[in-house]
Formats: C-alpha cells, structure tokens, sequence
C-alpha cells in the first residue's frame, strides 16, 4: 500500500511538471533564456570587442571630465563634442553586429507568434469568419459567395454583407476540438482557410491573404490566395493568448523582451562581452 501511495504520488508530480513544462510560460521563459544567450554570444562573434571596449572607455573618460570640470565652458563643450563623435563611432561598431542578432531573431518571434499569439476558438464558442472581397466580385456577393464547412463546424447565424466594406461575415462554432479546413466559393472558385478548435498550443493562422508578400509573412502561416482569387483575405477573430503572471495577463511578447533582456545582461557579464 505504501508503495501503491508512492507511486501515485510520483505520478502526480510528474503530471504536474510535464503539464508546466509544456505550459505557454515556460516555453517563453525557456525560450528567453536561449535567445539571450544566442544574442549575446552572435554579437561577441561578429563584433569587434577591442574597437568597442576603447570607444566605451573613452566615451565614459569624456563623461567623466564633463563632471570634473563642470565650471570651465570651453573644456565642458569640448568634452560634449568629443562625446557625441564617441557615440557615433559606438554606434558604428554595433550596428552590423546588431543587424545579425535582430534579423534572425525577429524572425524567429514571428514564427513563436504563430503559437502564442493567439489562442484556439473553444469549443461551442462562437467565431467570425470574414471574408474580404475584391471589387470584381459580383453585384450580389451575398449570393455568389457560398460556404461549405466541416460537420464539427456548424453557422449559427445567417450570412451578413457588409457592403461598405465589401465583406461577407459568418458566425460559426465547432463543436470538437481540432483542425479543420473550411471552404468559400466564389465567382467559380473555392478557397479553403484554417480553423483551429480547442484549447492546445497549434499553429494559428488568423488570415489568409492574396498577394500582399510582406504582410503575409509577418501576419499570415499560410499560402496566398490564388492571384485571380475574387477573395482578397479570409480571416478569424481568434483570442489574443495573455500570459497570467502573479495574476496579470501579458502579452508573450512583453514578457519574452523583458526575459531575454535581463538574460543577455547576464549572460554578458558571465561570459566578458562587450556591447
């Protein structure tokens, strides 16, 4: 029996850890702590640490001689002139070298965006889908566009136009968790766009776009619309996912900055990088 409550216990825990390690937090503690280390190490590599150490201290010895002979003008703006080329010259040392930290890792933040950003639709919870239409579309788009869903996705309204938009929008649930893909037609072509029900952590897509490269890179996790698709996006209104700290609800992103800041800070002085 003892050993019958042991085990239990030992269950428990390791339950409990695996459903916290798998949690939206620790995957932006986790997350942060790496990309800290990442950005302090890539700048340690691809700058020049001498180059920037002299122009630090010089910069703080300027500092220093403002302080010291604050009642001599001539001396004080010298001091402030010599600062500000010092600065420059500083920023000239970082900037490639933060051009290779900050490029790879907002990509990177996109991609995480993708999952903690938002939330998945519960179950039985009701949902927009809006569809965004061109301007060749048909006199009558409530009629030209048609919907066809998933059976664990079912319309719980009709259809509405919003014609000084030039949007079709329906209101859906779904009643299983999963994902699903749900089709629009129009001017005799079908779409399809993404649905995720539930509550685990997938890859959300909130739109899907035609054309639009840059945006669709930033905002959208799926293939653009076909080119001479009447449809110009299709999207949801899916919950924006809040992190609860100490009873609080942040964004991932605030907290990851604030993470990953006070690590590479940490990092730095651990491992003697200049930055």
């Amino acid at each position: 029996m003892a050993h019958t409550g042991t085990w239990v216990l030992v269950s428990l825990v390791i339950s409990s850890l695996s459903g916290w390690l798998t949690s939206p937090l620790a995957i932006v503690i986790f997350v942060s702590l790496v990309i800290g280390l990442v950005m302090v190490v890539l700048f340690g590599y691809t700058s020049d640490q001498k180059a920037i150490g002299v122009a630090k201290d010089q910069l703080k010895a300027h500092l220093l001689a403002v302080r010291l002979y604050r009642d001599q003008i001539p001396v004080v703006m010298g001091s402030y002139g010599k600062i500000l080329r010092g600065t420059g010259r500083y920023l000239k040392l970082a900037f490639m070298p933060l051009l290779y930290v900050i490029i790879p890792i907002t990509l990177l933040m996109v991609q995480i965006d993708r999952y903690l950003g938002q939330t998945p639709i519960p179950v039985n919870a009701p949902f927009l889908l809006t569809a965004q239409l061109s301007k060749q579309t048909g006199s009558d788009p409530a009629n030209d566009v048609a919907l066809e869903l998933p059976p664990e996705i079912t319309m719980t309204a009709p259809a509405v136009h919003v014609s000084s938009e030039n949007q079709i929008v329906w209101r859906l649930a779904g009643s299983q968790a999963g994902k699903y893909d749900v089709k629009i037609a129009a001017g005799g072509q079908s779409v399809t766009k993404s649905v995720c029900v539930g509550s685990d952590l997938p890859r959300i897509s909130t739109i899907r776009l035609r054309g639009q490269f840059w945006e669709r890179m930033f905002s959208s996790a799926e293939p653009a619309l076909p080119e001479n698709s009447p449809i110009e996006s299709i999207s949801i209104n899916y919950p924006d996912r809040d992190i609860d700290i100490a009873g609080y609800g942040m964004n991932w992103i605030w907290l990851f900055f604030i993470l990953s800041m006070v690590a590479g800070f940490i990092f730095k002085e651990l491992l003697g990088i200049q930055i």
